[in-house]
């Protein structure tokens, strides 16, 4: 995978950028974070602006963008995330742009790899040694991975603060991952849907009341000194997220680009029914139960699914759901004949993008560079699948969680 991530995609993103005089700077999704806490942080300017946006794309892009030109990409890389997450970036704002993303790269190595340590901790699934090591490298060589790192994406940052917050809900310091999980709100569609469902795991039992305590806590301290430094912030926040649905109209969720817009919220809102359904049944489930394990994952993975940008990043959330699956796929392949196909599906997709890369890496020692590059979509054929062929699975298999406590 990190063969075809750096001698095939790239180039052929190069080799397009080239040929229709696409822009190309540091392309760093933390760049734009980075630079509107600086400016906020040491010089008081307001993220959210335009002046400011036209500095982020100048180091994002190489130049800032031109409408004029129809080549040049829509997405603006405005400011388009809750002013709080300046609080995370402070300690780097005084160092060089290339320090800090050598260092958050490798920040986000480690805090993956740790993140399937945790999650099988978590899931309380004891592994060899070795199965452990390739399960880590499986996770590390696969493509969201790869993708979040090349870009120092912050949805791996948030699925790693959500890993360590699970594990410590099941080890009893409710108020601690209470905390960690409000830190992980700086991309709140990531971390408010399983959020909500620990709040309501919290509310169902006074001796939880740690955990609601530590999330509301720490997000009241966020919102607050957010408030602070820049008044105002929430309306600048709900501009800029409306402004980036418009000049991102072409992004959507996994189920918009499935089955169309209208299907895809349809069943979205089905989805959040369902979810809220099986949560508020299972809501006194002890931590690290099976049960609660299983709504956690579902939770995660039906996340991917319904949030309304579908870049492949996201889909590190669904690691715990396939640990999971991999925990179980013996008993689901006993339960019947649809659960054996559906586990076969979910299987192919999942290895897809793998047997295609081993495939490209085989054919590059026979063809030409160019003729590889032509391929260079072939991994990604069942990118849109695999969200949907995990939750799908984990629905299939986990039918127990609506049985009444």
């Amino acid at each position: 995978m990190w063969f075809y991530v750096q001698h095939v995609l790239i180039p052929h993103q190069q080799n397009e950028a080239v040929k229709y005089g696409i822009p190309r700077g540091n392309l760093s999704d933390l760049y734009p974070r980075w630079l509107g806490a600086r400016e906020l942080l040491l010089h008081h300017r307001d993220p959210y602006g335009a002046e400011v946006t036209r500095e982020i794309q100048a180091g994002y892009y190489g130049r800032p963008l031109n409408p004029a030109l129809p080549h040049d990409p829509k997405d603006e890389q405005a400011f388009a995330y809750p002013a709080y997450v300046v609080f995370l970036l402070a300690p780097t704002i005084t160092l060089p742009f290339a320090v800090v993303q050598t260092g958050f790269r490798w920040l986000l190595i480690a805090l993956t790899a740790a993140s399937g340590l945790m999650w099988l901790g978590t899931l309380r699934w004891r592994v060899s040694r070795e199965t452990t090591a390739a399960l880590i490298v499986l996770t590390m060589g696969s493509f969201p991975v790869l993708q979040g790192i090349k870009l120092q994406q912050l949805s791996l940052l948030v699925a790693g603060l959500i890993a360590i917050s699970a594990m410590l809900l099941i080890e009893g310091h409710l108020f601690s991952a209470g905390v960690l999980l409000a830190l992980a709100t700086i991309k709140p569609q990531l971390a408010l849907p399983v959020a909500a469902w620990f709040l309501l795991w919290a509310l169902s039992d006074r001796r939880r009341r740690g955990f609601v305590w530590g999330f509301v806590g720490m997000l009241v301290v966020l919102v607050g000194g957010a408030e602070y430094l820049l008044p105002g912030w929430l309306g600048r926040f709900g501009e800029a997220v409306v402004a980036y649905r418009r000049y991102n109209q072409g992004a959507g969720s996994v189920l918009d680009i499935m089955v169309t817009p209208l299907w895809g919220r349809l069943l979205a809102i089905a989805i959040v029914a369902v979810l809220a359904w099986i949560a508020w049944l299972r809501r006194h489930a002890a931590a690290g139960s099976p049960v609660h394990n299983r709504v956690t994952v579902l939770i995660l993975a039906a996340t991917v699914v319904i949030i309304p940008k579908a870049s492949p990043y996201n889909q590190v959330l669904l690691l715990p759901g396939i640990l999971l699956l991999l925990q179980q796929v013996r008993e689901l392949w006993n339960q019947g004949a649809l659960q054996r196909a559906v586990v076969i599906i979910c299987g192919l997709t999942l290895l897809w993008p793998w047997l295609a890369t081993l495939g490209l890496l085989a054919a590059s020692m026979l063809l030409q560079a160019d003729s590889i590059e032509r391929a260079w979509a072939l991994p990604l054929y069942t990118n849109m699948a695999i969200p949907v062929a995990v939750l799908g699975l984990l629905g299939c298999g986990f039918t127990d969680v609506t049985e009444p406590a």
